[in-house]
């Protein structure tokens, strides 16, 4: 049998889709990654000029972020579903000594009164991020985020979505972490 250069390059298109198939298996066989790891970790909290978010509530500054006890930075929405079932979860941590703050998202400051009234308010100080800046800064995506803020300031750990709970005893011992 005896091979031309015209029928070799009729052989080019199945090699080229053998190659296409093989690369295709890699990617679909590789593993998911289902934890995304912030680029804020190991960093300091970014400089906040925020406006109170409540009432009854001083706002946050990124000095009472470095008073030298850990703490969580929770940024939730008066119109956030999920934050609503975070609520309780957040109010059992407050109730154990936890300092939290937070930063409401794209609000207004009687929406976050209503909200804080309806579901309890666990936070410290409150902060209105009106336009997401601080919120894109530190790297987070949505609502409901808590940060896990160590006594020098410091992002040590970052939950996306809902702390149930199950997260409690992880938050906890993140917590404990951020004290060392």
């Amino acid at each position: 049998m005896k091979f031309g250069k015209r029928s070799l390059i009729l052989w080019i298109p199945l090699i080229a889709y053998v190659i296409f198939l093989g690369v295709a298996s890699l990617g679909l066989n590789r593993e998911q990654q289902t934890v995304v790891q912030s680029r804020m970790i190991g960093k300091p909290v970014p400089p906040m000029d925020l406006p109170a978010g409540a009432s009854s509530r001083p706002t946050l500054s990124t000095k009472a972020m470095a008073d030298g006890q850990p703490r969580l930075l929770n940024i939730f929405a008066s119109w956030c579903v999920p934050c609503i079932a975070e609520a309780p979860v957040l109010l059992q941590l407050a109730q154990r000594g936890v300092p939290i703050d937070g930063v409401a998202i794209r609000d207004a400051r009687a929406d976050v009164d209503d909200f804080l009234t309806r579901h309890g308010n666990p936070y410290q100080r409150i902060g209105l991020d009106e336009r997401s800046a601080l919120q894109f800064y530190m790297g987070s995506s949505g609502v409901p985020e808590t940060f896990v803020v160590d006594g020098k300031g410091i992002i040590r750990y970052q939950h996306i979505g809902v702390i149930g709970p199950q997260d409690v005893d992880m938050i906890l011992a993140k917590l404990r972490e951020a004290r060392s």
